[in-house]
């Protein structure tokens, strides 16, 4: 039963998904618009939901959840605020406060390999979208 419920909710976000990449427009092939890889992406996540739909009663070997489990919903918790931060304070500091958590607390990482794989992730995006790139994103510098 809850492998047909978890298949059912990757095919209610990929549809959620066709939804919103819809209404920002497709384009075409040659021309595509804002909507059109997300259309593409949600397009492979409904899929592969409904295949799991169908195969939910025929696999036996699903973990199970578990105390560990709210490590998953940590890390969506985390990753939701991020995502409404960028747009307001740009993506350094909330970058690397999500890596942080996730390094250390999620993964277990020592506090002194998550302060400074956090610190070089910031730097090593920062530098390669921004810099090299020139991708506008909201930054602070």
């Amino acid at each position: 039963m809850t492998n047909t419920v978890v298949a059912l909710v990757v095919v209610a976000l990929g549809a959620a998904g066709l939804a919103g990449s819809w209404s920002l427009g497709l384009g075409e092939a040659s021309a595509p618009s804002a909507g059109m890889w997300p259309f593409l992406v949600s397009a492979a996540i409904t899929c592969l939901g409904a295949a799991l739909v169908f195969r939910a009663r025929r696999t036996r070997d699903a973990e199970r959840f578990s105390s560990s489990s709210w490590a998953v919903l940590a890390g969506l918790a985390t990753m939701a605020a991020f995502a409404s931060l960028v747009g307001v304070i740009g993506f350094e500091i909330p970058a690397a406060v999500l890596a942080f958590v996730w390094l250390r607390f999620i993964g277990g990482e020592s506090w002194r390999l998550s302060v400074l794989t956090s610190l070089g992730i910031v730097v090593a995006f920062y530098l390669l979208f921004v810099a090299v790139l020139a991708v506008p994103i909201p930054h602070l510098f």
